[in-house]
């Protein structure tokens, strides 16, 4: 690791055995923390469209990216407290559960697997002949295979795949989508992992042109009309963050109808 790096998890693991407050922390306890810290750094990236942010030294001279370096400095600060977290407060730090240094090489160890295209298994860059003409489908399709195959095998294993240790329903290849993710998230999750399977579920069994709905200009319009169906819903007493939960949860489990009532 870097100077930096190494300066923020000793510090970090001074503070796991000295400060009160950090010393009290459970994994638990932090959930939301991590929740927050994510939202705060989302909203630093949406305050600036990509072109904006595309121009680097201006962006340094506004104070824009000083200030997403700190937002992302608070979510990796997540991580490195989570692994001080695991470790009991008066125990030495190789005693911890896990490091930052291991969450590094298994985050190393995923990307080389999953990016078959760019690296061979030992984690060496392709030549240059089998790298050109990659295409960033043939990524997203590859990223999946692993990915399918990954869960697959850890399923054969007996690995929980849930709070419960129940494997969650994934009759159409779109597990992995983590549970407390807000239904809307959820829903553009579901439908974006369908596109990146070799063939798309979601086309084949529901192709697009059956569902109800318009074409928008642009991103203003869609949620003007994802509003109004949420205040249609509200006046029906119905929940629409429930409501399409239960849709996705229908999908992932196969049941094609759901999207049909």
């Amino acid at each position: 690791m870097s100077d930096a790096v190494d300066r923020l998890v000793a510090t970090t693991e001074t503070l796991r055995t000295h400060c009160p407050w950090t010393r009290a922390l459970t994994h638990r306890s932090l959930t939301q923390y991590l929740v927050e810290e994510a939202y705060e750094a989302l909203a630093e990236i949406e305050a600036r469209t990509d072109a904006e942010w595309a121009d680097v030294p201006a962006r340094r001279a506004d104070g824009s990216y000083p200030a997403l370096a700190g937002e992302m400095g608070d979510v990796l600060f997540q991580v490195v407290l989570h692994a001080a977290v695991s470790r009991a407060p008066d125990a030495p730090a190789p005693a911890a559960g896990f490091r930052l240094d291991d969450a590094a090489d298994a985050l190393t160890a995923k990307l080389v697997r999953r990016n078959p295209l760019v690296f061979t298994p030992d984690g060496a860059v392709r030549p240059p002949a089998e790298l050109e003409g990659i295409t960033p489908e043939a990524v997203e399709s590859a990223w999946e295979r692993v990915k399918r195959a990954e869960r697959a095998a850890a399923e054969d294993g007996g690995a929980p795949d849930g709070p419960t240790g129940a494997p969650r329903p994934d009759v159409v290849g779109l597990g992995g989508i983590p549970a407390h993710l807000p239904a809307l998230a959820a829903a553009s999750a579901v439908v974006d992992r369908a596109a990146r399977q070799d063939v798309d579920p979601l086309a084949g069994h529901v192709p697009l042109s059956e569902c109800t709905g318009g074409a928008w200009e642009d991103e203003a319009a869609l949620g003007a009309e994802l509003f109004e169906t949420v205040r249609r819903a509200r006046a029906a007493g119905l929940d629409p963050e429930r409501a399409l939960r239960g849709v996705v949860a229908c999908v992932r489990a196969g049941d094609w109808d759901a999207l049909r009532r």
